[in-house]
């Protein structure tokens, strides 16, 4: 489990360059090395929210600390730059996706004692479909002229992490059904990205 959170964000981002492109690689270089500084900072620091027991502030840990906010994070920062004239295409996704590559070998190293599959397992996937789905969510509102469309988008932007941190928060209180429902909820936009071309 602990080679699948290692090897499973590099091998998935490898896959989909070979689908769609290398995408910027001055952002490349950027995601690479903010991701390393990132990670660092965090294993040197440790966790800022306490986990708590299996109610509301551990929902709130594992959207700050161990789902969501690590891949928003890519987000915000390629959004500054981008808008700022620092890239020339929004290739959200392979940006984040380079930023998570050292988050996610450190992770692994910090998680292996534990041999947790929801650490090890679901949270890298979780992060691809966080990764992958927003990306494919900001170019499907941007592509189209229907305001619906783009306000509908928008929402699932903010479901998105939101589903994926719940599901962290269900498997974690051994609700495994819902855990499979929002994980499969969370990859959603995520398979759309393979399948369609907006």
């Amino acid at each position: 489990m602990t080679f699948f959170c290692l090897l499973w964000v590099p091998l998935f981002f490898l896959f989909r360059r070979s689908l769609v492109g290398a995408g910027n690689t001055s952002g490349s270089v950027w995601a690479l090395l903010l991701g390393s500084i990132t990670a660092i900072v965090q294993f040197l620091l440790g966790y800022i929210f306490s986990p708590g027991g299996f109610g509301f502030s551990r929902w709130l840990f594992g959207f700050f600390e161990i789902v969501s906010m690590p891949v928003l994070l890519p987000f915000i920062a390629y959004f500054i730059m981008y808008m700022f004239g620092g890239f020339s295409d929004a290739d959200f996704a392979n940006f984040t996706l380079l930023w998570l590559i050292p988050v996610g070998a450190l992770r692994a190293l910090s998680w292996s004692s534990m041999n947790d599959p929801i650490l090890l397992v679901m949270t890298p996937l979780l992060w691809t479909a966080i990764a992958v789905g927003i990306s494919y969510l900001i170019i499907w509102m941007t592509n189209s002229y229907n305001p619906f469309i783009s306000i509908l988008a928008v929402l699932c932007m903010i479901l998105l992490p939101v589903a994926a941190s719940t599901a962290y928060w269900a498997f974690f209180s051994q609700q495994t059904l819902l855990g499979f429902l929002l994980l499969l909820a969370a990859h959603v936009p995520f398979g759309l990205s393979f399948v369609r071309k907006d």
